[in-house]
């Protein structure tokens, strides 16, 4: 059966939380006002100080919901897209990268699950040869964003997503790697046979050592495009890319469509 690589994005790939680092451009933008760009500082800080507990996130969710609610879904597209290299580019994990390309070596998939937005881990995905990338997918009506969560990525929805995909797949999961940083993503990295810790928060790193997982620590965070050769990146954005956004427009509808 077929084996596939699960990662989570923030402090497992990235340095930084992917939510948070585009707050400049959508205040440059007028998407954000100046108070929403301190918050953001904030929550980025106390994120890469300690993590973010369930409650944390829950009030993330809920601030991330109300803050987005009727914002253009174009617009935020292609700011994204426009600042992607400046901004998350410097901030990718050297050691995942290795990771990444050594399970794609092995003929593993490369999956990312996060919390954050599909249309900032989407464009991430596909910067790093994903197979796939899956985020929080937010209802978009009439070009705009309603505020309404069709899928949150977080928690057991992510184990749950795993499944699915699995099953679509053909992936044995008990042969297949799941990679997070946080307590909260625990349904993920026991979901998987092979579980690893990667920058752990404290509860975290108490289970992965109680239940003898691996456990790593990145620390070298580095510019992406210098070590991907050019035809590398055209060969994922016209063949792997392709193929991972049409499979997650289809995962996405099917969702919209059991929920309906």
């Amino acid at each position: 059966m077929k084996q596939a690589a699960f990662f989570d994005l923030d402090k497992t790939i990235l340095a930084k939380s992917s939510s948070f680092v585009f707050a400049r451009p959508f205040y440059k933008e007028g998407l954000l006002g100046r108070s929403d760009v301190i918050r953001s500082a904030y929550a980025q800080f106390v994120f890469l100080s300690a993590g973010a507990d369930h409650d944390q996130m829950e009030t993330m969710r809920e601030y991330m919901s109300a803050l987005v609610a009727g914002w253009d879904a174009e617009k935020v597209h292609q700011i994204v897209e426009e600042t992607l290299d400046e901004i998350v580019d410097p901030i990718i994990y050297e050691e995942a990268l290795e990771l990444i390309a050594a399970h794609k070596a092995a003929g593993r998939d490369v999956i990312i699950i996060s919390s954050s937005g599909t249309d900032v881990v989407e464009p991430i995905g596909l910067r790093l040869g994903a197979d796939l990338a899956i985020g929080t997918q937010m209802v978009i009506e009439e070009g705009r964003y309603t505020g309404e969560i069709l899928f949150y990525a977080y928690g057991p929805n992510k184990a749950e997503a795993m499944r699915d995909l699995a099953a679509e797949r053909g992936y044995d999961l008990s042969q297949c790697y799941a990679y997070s940083d946080s307590f909260t993503d625990l349904p993920m990295l026991e979901a998987v046979g092979i579980p690893c810790a990667v920058n752990p928060d404290a509860e975290l790193r108490c289970i992965a050592e109680d239940r003898s997982w691996e456990i790593v620590d990145f620390a070298r965070p580095v510019a992406m495009r210098p070590r991907v050769e050019k035809k590398q990146a055209v060969a994922a954005g016209a063949g792997v890319a392709l193929g991972a956004v049409a499979l997650g427009i289809t995962w996405y509808a099917r969702r919209r469509s059991f929920r309906a």
